[in-house]
């Protein structure tokens, strides 16, 4: 079973788009949500939550199961994954 993935992004965001293609590569299943693309309403509430992993709320914040990785680091990701 894989761990859970989850990501918050920015959908302009070069790091988070690398972030993407390299789950997508690795052939790892996420869920991400773009926090630019969500309606106003929504907005606060999901950025709340992410201050809870990343209090500088910059992106991508990276969660692989307890893992929080801030930014586009692949060896953080990979490790996290068990790809090293």
């Amino acid at each position: 079973m894989q761990t859970p993935v989850k990501i918050y992004t920015l959908s302009t965001c070069i790091h988070c788009k690398a972030a993407k293609t390299l789950f997508d590569k690795c052939a790892v299943q996420y869920q991400f949500t773009d926090v630019d693309l969500v309606p106003n309403e929504e907005r606060d509430s999901l950025l709340t939550e992410i201050r809870r992993f990343n209090p500088a709320c910059t992106f991508p914040t990276i969660l692989i199961g307890d893992h929080i990785i801030v930014g586009f680091d692949e060896h953080a990701i990979r490790a996290a994954l068990g790809m090293l």
